[in-house]
């Protein structure tokens, strides 16, 4: 399982790698939403859960993928990028997981994912 803990694994960039890399587990209806990539890692948001893709190994061949469905929502916060400030951050609060943040670099769908979310919470 992904360490939420470390910040260091959610500067993501969007990058459309990690949309192929998942679209084996996806279900009938689900689409990808978009996603991003840090070093190895990536995050993909769909319209029913967001996957997280821890990558293994010297060689990368191992990877572990998380599911986190928007039903398991409880409440989420986005900050927008602003004039100085480029990066935009989501951080989620899932009812048995706690507190996940996501932040990202240059662009990003936050608005689409946000309404994503909140389609599941309202």
């Amino acid at each position: 399982m992904i360490d939420f803990d470390n910040k260091g694994f959610f500067k993501l960039k969007q990058n459309d790698e990690y949309a192929e890399r998942v679209r084996s587990l996806l279900v009938d209806g689900e689409q990808v939403i978009d996603a991003y990539k840090s070093m190895r890692d990536g995050v993909v948001f769909t319209t029913k859960r967001i996957i997280a893709v821890n990558v293994q190994g010297l060689t990368g061949s191992k990877k572990d993928f998380t599911s986190l469905p928007y039903k398991n929502i409880v409440a989420y916060s986005v900050e927008t990028s602003g004039t100085f400030d480029l990066d935009s951050e989501l951080e989620i609060y899932f009812s048995s997981l706690g507190q996940v943040k996501f932040e990202f670099t240059g662009k990003t769908s936050i608005v689409e994912i946000s309404k994503q979310i909140s389609k599941h919470l309202l």
